[in-house]
């Protein structure tokens, strides 16, 4: 269940008008940033939000039902306080709706607000989510869920589930790495994958990356010329196999040039159909899916408001 507490407003910053409508927090109580949730009502009170609606969520699955319920009570801006995973479940709420996101990115790796130019600080993070522009972002919906940064199947899919074991809790973004290695020996599968309704990749695959933005796990820039408002999303098939091949792809594109790796193959779509010879896990916004032996992914143009900072448009 949302929880809500009142409590004394204090000094609201002079020439920062409080936004109009109503402002919902939907916070995953476990994620940390700063001062914690507590130093985040304090900073909302300074900006003249006093009395927000207040939910906090165990669990990022939790999420998305708590943003109905906020929904059902009127909101319109909806504070997510969270990492990717906490994000992804506000989008797939979200998308096609009539409401704002502010991202709180209080996550491990935060690629959305990353992607978006976000500061990954409390203060102007709450900041920008209250002052700053809307843009409108395109959304990928896979097998029926909306993500906005990349979904997958293949060593990503595997080094984000082995991660999510204890194991990012405890080494941070350095559980991405450790996994990465550990599941480098995975064999190939065969996979064909079908752009816009033509066949365009048909053979072995370690990996299948479906992108919205251009920056990945690890700072990796994946996708060189992904933006989240183009209305596609960019495709990348990676053949590496074995722990040498997997490290000559992932230091280029580590040093941002992926795409001239005779093992990776790129291109953008806006409909995606990934068949695989055998089902494998694969993964949303960094977080794991059962196994399935077949994705469909589709674009969603302009589906959700996300509040960004003013400026050039990051991303």
């Amino acid at each position: 269940m949302g929880q809500h507490q009142d409590e004394e407003p204090s000094h609201v910053d002079a020439g920062a008008a409080p936004p109009r409508g109503v402002v919902a927090v939907v916070a995953h109580r476990k994620k940390r940033l700063d001062g914690g949730l507590p130093a985040l009502r304090e900073e909302l009170r300074r900006h003249g939000v006093d009395d927000p609606l207040w939910y906090e969520v165990p669990k990022s699955r939790k999420i998305g039902a708590r943003i109905d319920e906020a929904r059902a009570a009127g909101a319109e801006l909806f504070l997510v306080w969270g990492g990717d995973g906490s994000v992804q479940a506000a989008i797939d709420a979200l998308a096609g709706r009539d409401a704002t996101l502010g991202i709180i990115p209080a996550g491990t790796a935060n690629l959305l607000a990353t992607n978006l130019g976000i500061p990954h600080d409390l203060v102007s993070a709450v900041d920008v989510a209250l002052h700053g522009r809307d843009r409108a972002i395109d959304v990928g919906k896979l097998n029926g869920e909306h993500f906005a940064v990349m979904a997958g199947t293949g060593m990503d899919a595997l080094l984000i589930r082995d991660a999510d074991r204890g194991l990012k809790d405890r080494l941070g973004r350095a559980a991405y790495v450790v996994t990465g290695i550990r599941n480098a020996r995975e064999a190939p599968v065969r996979t064909v994958v079908q752009i816009d309704g033509h066949t365009w990749f048909e053979g072995d695959a370690g990996c299948v990356l479906v992108g919205n933005v251009g920056e990945i796990l690890g700072g990796i820039k994946a996708f060189e010329h992904a933006r989240p408002d183009d209305g596609r999303l960019d495709v990348g098939v990676v053949t590496a196999s074995g722990g040498l091949q997997w490290a000559r792809t992932l230091a280029r594109a580590a040093f941002g040039d992926p795409a001239r790796s005779p093992l990776v193959d790129i291109t953008q779509a806006r409909r995606i159909d990934i068949r695989l010879a055998r089902e494998r896990p694969y993964e949303v916004d960094g977080g794991d899916r059962p196994p399935t032996d077949r994705l469909k992914v589709k674009v969603v143009p302009a589906a959700v408001r996300v509040r960004v900072p003013r400026g050039p448009a990051a991303g």
